[in-house]
């Protein structure tokens, strides 16, 4: 059999472009004592996949040249050399860009598949989900009655931070680009109002009609213009959570917050956030996503490409928000999943 994988060429500029990697093949590789073979069935594309290609991310190490590319995702058991894992049983790993992986035990996690099958663990249960939940309920100490703007607020965390906001009892907004994403934030997602940036020739004045009492909250997941924005209508001892900053991966130069001063104003706090440091609480947020999901009170609309080939122009996809949901790629096959 054969490991089919993306490499990381070249280090972008901006956008990540598909000439920034390359494919190659190579045999899959025996597990050893505590090793797992796995054959990998979905892989998420993520924002921060874009810090990990530069030289120095900050809070991770970088992907070296010609190596893998990093991501995580869904996989099924082929063959183990623990007694942890059984053939067939589903995983959630790093399981970089590449189909058959073999990867030591100690990385993986069973999944719990009377929570969800392997499409609500790669959504609502995955990352995803656990970064949207920590962000808006610790960082942010959501609570009911809270006047919240969500923006990303149809992608893969922005969807889950704004239902979370919505379950709490909050009056939610949610800010995203084109009739499409809005329609399923009001339609399926029951916001109390959606902002579409693209239509707005001024943002700050479409933030004031629709959260006329100011903001309590504000889950921030694109930065730039949309975060000035929001800063200037924020309630006494407002929340800012910073989750992301999409919208300046490819600016140059940076787009300069000028509103900053509102902070101090409205005795506001603003903190950034990364969800790997909530590592040991994973437990406690998939049960409570799960409970909700069970529910039906949490839900999460995914844009599937089919095959690996497709990752290096996704994530591109990702950054030009050309993606209708959280975006991930079906690397294998999924039946029974």
């Amino acid at each position: 059999m054969t490991n089919h994988r993306i490499l990381l060429r070249s280090r972008p500029g901006g956008i990540p472009q598909p000439d920034n990697f390359v494919a190659d093949s190579v045999p899959i590789r025996s597990p050893a004592a505590e090793d797992v073979l796995l054959e990998t069935i979905f892989l998420s594309i993520d924002p921060a996949m874009r810090s990990w290609m530069t030289e120095n991310p900050g809070y991770q190490q970088a992907v070296p040249l010609g190596t893998v590319m990093r991501g995580g995702g869904i996989a099924r058991v082929m063959e183990s050399r623990s007694e942890k894992f059984q053939p067939g049983e589903l995983v959630q790993a790093r399981l970089g860009w590449q189909t058959h992986p073999t990867l030591p035990a100690r990385y993986l996690q069973k999944l719990d598949l009377t929570r969800g099958d392997a499409l609500a663990w790669i959504g609502p249960l995955g990352l995803s989900g656990v970064t949207a939940y920590f962000g808006m309920r610790d960082i942010g100490a959501v609570k009911p009655g809270d006047r919240v703007l969500v923006s990303g607020a149809a992608g893969g965390v922005g969807q889950i931070a704004a239902q979370i906001a919505r379950i709490e009892a909050c009056h939610v907004t949610g800010i995203a680009g084109g009739p499409d994403k809005c329609a399923y934030l009001t339609n399926e997602l029951s916001l109390d109002a959606v902002i579409d940036y693209k239509a707005e020739p001024d943002l700050s004045a479409a933030i004031g009609r629709s959260c006329p009492d100011g903001i309590d909250l504000y889950f921030d997941n694109v930065g730039g213009p949309t975060l000035d924005a929001a800063l200037l209508h924020l309630r006494p001892e407002a929340r800012v959570v910073l989750c992301g900053r999409i919208s300046q991966v490819a600016a140059d130069p940076p787009y300069g917050i000028r509103n900053l001063g509102n902070l101090l104003t409205r005795r506001a706090r603003m903190q950034g956030f990364q969800v790997f440091s909530y590592h040991d609480r994973y437990e406690e947020a998939r049960a409570w996503l799960a409970a909700r999901h069970h529910e039906n009170q949490l839900r999460q609309r995914l844009h599937i490409l089919e095959g690996l080939h497709q990752a290096p122009g996704a994530l591109g996809m990702l950054f030009r928000g050309e993606n209708n949901g959280k975006l991930v790629i079906r690397a294998g096959n999924s039946d029974g999943a």
